[in-house]
């Protein structure tokens, strides 16, 4: 019966379609249940990596603060518990690409610099590089990822005027600025005329609405300082740095470079283009309610001849910072070098290179550096093939 083929053939036809619209229906659901479970992997991966990073100390507990191998990787303070950061691990680490690295003599050196005047320079044979630390953790060829850790409270500082010195302060919260916070302040001045070198000026004072003014009864117009100022409110605390220098030089004309982190011994090298250079260095020990305590070290004074330098030491197991004011002529200037990122609120991103992979999974820790606030950020993925 020529109506009841074509019945049939329709019947067949539709079936065939619907069967068609089924399997590719299937095979959607079953390419997006495999999607979600890789997915789901990273960021299981993700959970247990910053969990790995911030929860243990590594192998040895004190690797960040001697010159032994290290067999394990962890970020956290051997003293504490919790989510509370070595300050000295961070230092460790191989921020750096090839390209940013400075070479003093045959050394290279992982710069961790963070705006004028503030230097953190580490002998890249003494970082833990990125294929390490992947081996360590257990992910190297299967996942890549990235650690950035830096401060929750932005500390920003700007000139306002020379004559009288004053400066504004502004800081600003996870989206919002603080309100009520209080700060502690360091005026390190260097006045070319002579005097004290540097004198030192403290006092303390009250953000309101995010922002405050910071004035002195000076004129700084001929004259270097360096601003440290220390914010704190309702348990969260920040640190904000500001540097001028007086010279014809883009560079600093002295530059400190870590030798040895088990016994704190530093090279303090004349960095001008020719001529010698006179400087004082001084060490401040970081104390608790962030309290600057000045500890004598020696070489502390000298006249640099060029291409030469000294070596210090500091107090290896003090956090702190290492002030240098430096004099070559009329130029006059300081540098800072911290001893412990949380000091001077230093920021350090390790890691791969997430462009170009579809699924990035990211976890957020707050934790405390030398009881700064800061924010851990580590996102993962998984390597391709």
């Amino acid at each position: 019966m020529p109506g009841a083929t074509i019945d049939h053939m329709i019947s067949v036809t539709i079936l065939i379609t619907a069967m068609l619209i089924a399997m590719v229906t299937f095979n959607n659901m079953f390419a997006s249940a495999v999607a979600y479970e890789r997915n789901r992997q990273v960021t299981m991966k993700a959970v247990d990596l910053i969990d790995t990073a911030c929860l243990s100390p590594g192998n040895p507990a004190n690797w960040s603060q001697t010159n032994s191998a290290i067999i394990g990787f962890g970020l956290q303070d051997p003293e504490s518990s919790g989510y509370s950061l070595s300050t000295y691990s961070p230092m460790r680490l191989r921020t750096s690409q090839d390209s940013q690295l400075v070479q003093y003599g045959t050394t290279f050196y992982n710069n961790i610099s963070f705006g004028y005047g503030g230097y953190l320079l580490v002998p890249v044979g003494d970082c833990v590089n990125y294929t390490r630390t992947a081996e360590l953790l257990g992910v190297n060829g299967t996942y890549g990822f990235g650690i950035n850790i830096a401060p929750t409270l932005s500390v920003s500082i700007s000139e306002v005027s020379l004559n009288p010195l004053e400066f504004k302060v502004e800081t600003r919260g996870p989206g919002l600025p603080l309100t009520n916070a209080s700060l502690n302040y360091y005026l390190f001045h260097l006045d070319p005329e002579g005097g004290e070198f540097p004198s030192i000026i403290t006092h303390s004072g009250i953000i309101q609405n995010g922002s405050s003014s910071i004035k002195f009864s000076l004129d700084a117009s001929d004259d270097a300082y360096s601003l440290l100022v220390y914010v704190h409110l309702s348990g969260l605390n920040g640190v904000g740095y500001y540097s001028r220098d007086v010279t014809s030089s883009s560079d600093a004309l002295i530059l400190p470079f870590v030798q040895d982190f088990e016994n704190g011994k530093v090279i303090i090298a004349n960095n001008s283009p020719a001529d010698s250079v006179y400087y004082n260095a001084t060490f401040f020990i970081l104390n608790q309610g962030f309290q600057l305590q000045q500890v004598q070290i020696e070489n502390s004074t000298d006249n640099l001849e060029y291409g030469t330098y000294n070596t210090t030491k500091v107090p290896a197991s003090e956090t702190g910072i290492l002030l240098i004011s430096y004099k070559q002529g009329a130029s006059i200037g300081s540098v800072v070098m911290p001893w412990g990122i949380g000091t001077l609120g230093v920021t350090a991103v390790f890691g791969g290179d997430s462009t170009g992979y579809s699924f990035v999974a990211t976890e957020l820790r707050q934790v405390r550096i030398n009881e700064v606030s800061y924010l851990v950020k580590l996102s993962a993925w998984r390597l391709r093939g």
